[in-house]
């Protein structure tokens, strides 16, 4: 069982952390609203979010005009509660009728959309592939997953993936999966430090005789 928790650092900063790794805090969220921000821009307009965490890639996506709806996948029931309650901001997130929470693994959930129905998946559920809270999240980035992600999404849709570090075998997993994969380096400051996210993303999902066609290759 996970334990999530969360703290008030000296600097005032809210800080989510899961058996006793950080994940994120409400300082430094420039990352989490470009995820959004991302696939909002390529024209989205029906999206499926894995990880609720402080809420910042939600409210972004539910900033826009142009969103429709937007699923989210949350593992732990503890943080849609505390954001319900009130010890997290964003119970009007949740009340948006555009917004649906379920509380579950984000592969249960992607795997019970309907084929082709979605514009876009925006996955945040773990710092990334090389720096796992959950290991059963290993999943997350391997090709099996990718593959049901690029199944669910309409054509020219978009998988956008956060990770703490850049990832070659992540690549190479949405590259067989997806026509285009774009990189994207986001400058963030970490309690003084200068770092980077990473955003990466498959864009045009392979299906049917292109992907039999690509496969030998």
């Amino acid at each position: 069982m996970s334990e999530v928790h969360l703290r008030r650092r000296s600097d005032g900063a809210l800080e989510l952390r899961v058996n006793g790794v950080f994940v994120m805090d409400d300082l430094e969220t420039s990352s989490e609203r470009l995820l959004a921000r991302h696939v909002i821009d390529l024209g989205s307009r029906d999206v499926l979010v894995g990880g609720l965490g402080l809420g910042f890639t939600l409210r972004e996506l539910l900033g826009s005009p142009d969103i429709d709806r937007v699923r989210v996948a949350e593992l732990h029931p503890e943080i849609v509660q505390w954001m319900r309650d009130g010890t997290l901001p964003g119970a009007d997130l949740l009340a948006d009728p555009r917004a649906h929470v379920v509380v579950g693994d984000v592969r249960d959930v992607v795997a019970s959309q309907p084929l082709a129905s979605l514009d876009a998946i925006c996955l945040d559920v773990d710092n990334g592939p090389g720096f796992l809270v959950h290991q059963d999240n290993a999943a997350v980035y391997r090709s099996t997953f990718v593959e049901t992600c690029a199944a669910r999404l309409r054509a020219g849709g978009h998988l956008a993936i956060w990770s703490m570090a850049d990832s070659v075998e992540l690549r190479a997993v949405l590259d067989a999966s997806f026509e285009r994969v774009t990189v994207t380096a986001v400058p963030v400051d970490l309690q003084g430090r200068d770092e980077h996210y990473w955003v990466l993303t498959g864009s045009g999902p392979l299906g049917g005789r292109v992907a039999r066609v690509r496969a030998p290759a």
